[in-house]
């Protein structure tokens, strides 16, 4: 019969097994199971096996008499494997994840050994001299003690570990530790007392020590999330950062996230933890990422250490976000899941909005200023042929009235009227050719009304352009008294393709600079050149003025920069290099002596 003290362990050790079956159904109903997760449902069917066998060995024992040592040796199986499995559970806490790799079997050697020495006992006494239940009675065999170490051994590590962790991911005082330091504390404590024979204690206490232990580090693991392995000052933290972020397991399920997440997409009442992220995107509609671009994303970072990036706007808050992600891996190796960072960039968007308009403003009025000017220049340039015209006119009304005047008269001869035709003639070619420098006047001030952005591109010859960057350029060259020296060295079957207008902008920025640098030098004449080379054409405009300062030379293209003082602006080269790269794939150098003058050099692909 079952002595009231033995009822109650009996008791003690039916209830744990109960537990155990409880808390094992837990894990094996939880969604999105991890590598922890796993081993914990082997160690739970370890603990119920050894639970299971040492019940049935207590009533077998008590009620039948039967020999104890059978029921240890299905016991032992727990026994001996038991230590291994913690010290894996241990480091997958540590690690979050580990590869299971050829030398961890070797963990097993021992445990096998022994099961093997134990169920042989009979024939060599290696494992126990006299086998008692009672540790105190029994009389351990040589082999014993490699068994009995290895075991605390692995116990030791493991206990290590976790208590190390569990601090230093919550603090020493948290839930997580103090339960996990107390579940440790439990089989040491118990082993103490049963091999000093301090207390009498029952040799069945030891697989509900075990128990006891497992259920306090798994309670503190399940029930306050150490899974998540985030400490809580961190996790204050990361809810204070102004960026949303999402962790994800390799199955792409959510871990972790801040409270920045949950305001910025506004969600309510949703518990995020456990959800897949696809999951996620078809039940709140405010996170509308494109499903397709974010599985090809995940993949990616999947496959390799490199961080994805791409830009998403979400309607219904009107906010751009820059979308980060990265692969978060164990000890720089082991994939283990995805970080997802969302990065509010509206103000950034919208600053940048505000200087691209700003800077298309000063633009155009830079363009404006110089169209006025030149304007102003063409049409002091077109009072000469206009009064030419005029006074042709006049000429060619002169004649009609002396040739109606002749009709019928007889004193006028043939040879007269040829000679009223012949002044007739010069009058119009005088015309046309007035006529023809005003029709290119026109054609060339309404290709600079243009701006900049509008592409009207075609192919066009060096000396199309020389001829429009002359007649624009007439007026303020001949107010200075500067001549422009035009040379083409190009041969005409040679032609650029592009926008002609745009280029004559840059080409007459340049010139109006090179006239501005010219003022005071004694050498008035500014050269326009045009040369082949290879595969380029490059047009040169030189002049002899006083030449780029030295601290302007290091940031002439870069910056906009000016030595005009408040007269300028800096934008006329800056937009011209800006205008040479981007639309003719071009390149813009310069060479600048002080005192001794600056020649600049465009040069196009032909």
């Amino acid at each position: 019969m079952l002595q009231t003290f033995d009822a109650i362990i009996l008791g003690v050790m039916i209830f744990s097994f109960i537990l155990l079956l409880v808390l094992l159904r837990y894990i094996l109903h939880r969604k999105g199971k991890k590598q922890l997760d796993k081993v914990f449902v082997i160690i739970f069917l370890l603990l119920i096996f050894w639970l299971l066998c040492e019940i049935i060995q207590m009533l077998c024992v008590n009620l039948l008499n039967a020999d104890p040592i059978y029921f240890d040796y299905f016991s032992y199986i727990s026994v001996s494997y038991l230590p291994v499995m913690v010290l894996l559970m241990s480091i997958i806490f540590a690690r979050t994840k580990i590869d299971f790799k050829k030398r961890y079997l070797l963990l097993f050697a021992i445990p096998t050994i022994s099961l093997i020495l134990l169920w042989t006992n009979n024939y060599h006494h290696l494992f126990y001299e006299t086998y008692s239940k009672d540790v105190t009675v029994a009389v351990f065999g040589k082999y014993y003690s490699v068994h009995y170490y290895y075991t605390w051994i692995l116990y030791g590590i493991s206990l290590f570990i976790l208590i190390k962790y569990s601090i230093k991911n919550s603090g020493f005082f948290s839930k997580q530790a103090i339960l996990i330091f107390i579940g440790v504390l439990i089989p040491i404590v118990t082993s103490i007392l049963m091999f000093t024979g301090a207390v009498s204690i029952s040799p069945y206490i030891t697989p509900i020590s075990f128990a006891l232990t497992i259920i306090f580090i798994s309670f503190a693991m399940l029930k306050f999330s150490l899974f998540k392995i985030t400490p809580i000052a961190l996790q204050r933290i990361v809810d204070r950062m102004s960026d949303s972020y999402l962790v994800l397991d390799d199955d792409n399920i959510i871990t972790d996230f801040n409270e920045t997440f949950l305001k910025t997409f506004q969600i309510k009442d949703i518990n995020l933890r456990d959800k897949s992220i696809f999951d996620l995107l078809k039940s709140v509609p405010s996170v509308s990422i494109n499903t397709n671009a974010l599985k090809k994303a995940l993949d990616e970072v999947k496959k390799s250490n490199k961080t994805v990036y791409f830009q998403v706007k979400f309607d219904e808050f009107g906010k751009y976000f820059n979308i980060e992600i990265n692969s978060i891996l164990a000890n720089n190796i082991s994939f283990i899941g995805t970080l997802i960072l969302f990065k509010d960039t509206t103000q950034h968007n919208i600053d940048m909005k505000t200087i691209k308009d700003n800077q298309d403003k000063l633009i155009e009025q830079e363009r404006l200023a110089s169209l006025g000017q030149m304007i102003g220049g063409i049409a002091h340039n077109l009072k000469t042929p206009i009064m030419s015209v005029a006074g042709a006119v006049e000429g060619l009304s002169d004649l009609v009235k002396e040739y109606d005047a002749s009709v019928g008269d007889p004193d006028v001869t043939i040879e007269d009227h040829h000679a009223i035709a012949n002044d007739m003639r010069v009058w119009l070619e005088k015309i046309k050719t007035h006529t023809s420098y005003m029709s290119d006047v026109i054609t060339a001030v309404k290709g600079q009304a243009v701006t900049f952005s509008e592409e009207q591109v075609s192919s066009f010859s060096i000396e199309e352009l020389f001829k429009m960057v002359s007649i624009l350029m007439k007026h303020e060259l001949s107010k200075a008294q500067i001549s422009l020296n035009v040379q083409n060295n190009v041969p005409s079957n040679i032609s650029i393709h592009g926008n002609i207008n745009s280029l004559i902008q840059v080409i007459n920025n340049i010139v109006s600079n090179s006239i501005q640098a010219s003022e005071k030098a004694t050498n008035k004449i500014i050269d326009l050149c045009a040369n082949a080379n290879n595969s380029n054409v490059i047009i040169s405009v030189r002049d002899y003025g006083i030449g780029i300062p030295q601290s302007v030379q290091k940031t002439l293209f870069k910056e906009m920069v000016t030595t005009k003082g408040k007269n300028g602006t800096g934008l006329g080269l800056f937009m011209s290099y800006s205008n040479i790269k981007a639309h003719f794939n071009g390149e813009i150098t310069f060479e600048s002596d002080e005192g001794v003058g600056t020649v600049f050099n465009i040069i196009l692909p032909a």
